[in-house]
């Protein structure tokens, strides 16, 4: 720990990242035994994509982590592309003697002999030490398909209702399902997405998750969560899609207009999320977390030894709302632990020549308010603020539609795309908005509404924008609540 320095430009200081180099999509996340483990696309030997391992850390909180070696490193049947993880509690796989243990599923990738066409088969290993060591199935790769070439990131889960394993696997533009006793013998089920949702990019990283629906506890649907890959022709990037449905152990129908695209977040940098298997807690959800990138510009982002850092974990949960039943994230309360110092003001009328934070300075914090809107336009935070730098959160009346601004943020000459502003649509409750923001040295996310809508980006201000404001135009409102929380590095332990 003592060789790696935490403190240079733009490092976060609560949000995961690799000690070095480069990392791209979460993998193999799994809790057992009082750890989250989380693995990661990694190239160790540089700072952009290259040859894929799967680097590994593990937390007892998912926010304080302890860096581990290398996992998985590539072998005579490719390199180690996405995958998932699993508790095998009943050892059905046969590799841990009657006792539990932890298997990875993943994509080995590498070229079909005598041609250059790409070849992506999905493998086994095993760890029967906690995750500390693992071995590679001798009988890999378990699963192919000659005809996909895109066919990886397989997602695996256990479902109860009908005592077998299942996957899901991206396969082109939709997802293939498949079945197993065992792990590893596996037989086709279905497929999903031929006309279903964006078909912008090709699918990625795919999710099968049960959820409640809030205030319904007695009931609740499945969610098929798609990454779609990054396509020219759209400013947008890679971003992340979701459906709302029923599984029946073999098959997942979508209750949704088979037009109808939801998006899981409305940012440009929240890529390839997934959940944690296995996980018991009391955030009413599963737990999710995002590579905070975008295939886009992800190779080029302002980072010197390391590049490329994860959300924040977030919980998840079902709300019916006016459009039906919608996705819900909420950032987990275990970042509370990182509160230093906060401030608080209440009923708090702000009028356009006001600055309510203007003895504010910071560049990690974090801001939980409730804003009557009154008759102004548009009321926001300027946040990173300097004299030519600054990055927008605001909601406009007219629009009635929460936007982000990152066009002055920092630097953004890196990618013609960066620089931007992008917005959502978002309704007011009883004329009052909820916002839960998060500022790190290089990335901000944004919860509205209770978790209605999320929006993650990254920025690159220069270390000195550290001010802050809120403003309102075309009119005053309302401050019912606000307060500001100074967080506390997560290596503030660690020597640096």
């Amino acid at each position: 720990m003592s060789t790696i320095n935490y403190r240079e430009k733009y490092r976060p200081q609560f949000h995961f990242t690799p000690p070095a180099n480069w990392m791209n999509d979460p993998n193999g996340m799994v809790y057992f035994e009082g750890e989250y483990h989380l693995f990661y696309q990694h190239h160790p030997d540089g700072t952009t994509w290259g040859p894929m391992h799967w680097g590994h850390a593990i937390s007892s909180d998912l926010i304080h982590w302890e860096h581990r070696p290398i996992a998985l490193k590539p072998d005579e049947n490719g390199a180690i592309f996405s995958g998932s993880a699993v508790v095998d509690w009943a050892d059905t796989s046969g590799f841990f003697s009657g006792k539990p243990g932890l298997v990875a599923i993943f994509t080995h990738a590498d070229q079909y002999p005598d041609s250059d066409r790409p070849r992506q088969r999905q493998s086994l290993a095993y760890s029967t030490d906690k995750g500390r060591t693992w071995s590679l199935y001798e009988g890999n790769p378990v699963l192919c398909d000659e005809q996909i070439i895109d066919f990886r990131d397989p997602k695996v889960f256990w479902h109860a209702d009908s005592q077998r394993w299942i996957m899901v696997i991206a396969a082109g533009d939709r997802v293939n399902i498949y079945t197993s006793p065992n792990l590893i013998e596996w037989k086709f089920a279905s497929e999903f997405g031929a006309v279903e949702g964006s078909h912008d990019g090709v699918w990625e990283c795919p999710d099968l998750i049960e959820l409640p629906v809030e205030g319904q506890e007695s009931d609740s649907k499945w969610v098929m969560i798609v990454s779609i890959g990054d396509n020219p022709a759209f400013q947008e990037g890679s971003r992340t899609q979701y459906f709302v449905g029923h599984f029946d152990g073999q098959a997942f129908t979508n209750d949704v207009s088979p037009d109808t695209v939801l998006w899981l977040d409305h940012g440009r940098d929240n890529y390839a999320g997934v959940t944690w298997s296995d996980v018991d807690r009391t955030d009413n959800g599963k737990l999710f977390i995002g590579w905070m990138s975008n295939w886009k510009y992800a190779n080029l982002t302002p980072t010197d030894s390391w590049r490329s850092a994860m959300t924040l974990p977030r919980s998840l949960s079902l709300r019916s709302v006016r459009d039906g039943i919608r996705l819900i994230q909420k950032p987990i309360t275990d970042v509370q632990k990182l509160r230093q110092q906060t401030q608080l003001w209440e009923e708090v009328t702000v009028s356009p020549d006001q600055n309510l934070l203007s003895d504010m300075q910071g560049d990690t914090y974090e801001i939980e308010c409730e804003l009557e809107i009154g008759n102004a336009s548009e009321i926001g935070f300027k946040l990173r603020k300097s004299d030519h730098e600054e990055t927008v959160v605001a909601y406009n009346v007219t629009t009635q539609s929460l936007y982000i601004d990152r066009c002055v943020s920092g630097e953004k000459a890196f990618h013609e795309s960066f620089g931007c502003k992008h917005e959502v649509p978002l309704q007011l409750v009883n004329g009052r908005l909820k916002l839960h923001l998060f500022v790190d040295q290089s990335s901000l996310e944004v919860f509205a509404n209770d978790g209605e809508i999320a929006i993650t980006d990254q920025i690159f201000p220069d270390p000195s924008s550290t001010g802050m404001e809120i403003y309102v135009r075309g009119g005053s409102a309302k401050v019912i609540s606000l307060s500001l929380h100074s967080l506390n590095s997560i290596y503030s332990a660690a020597a640096v």
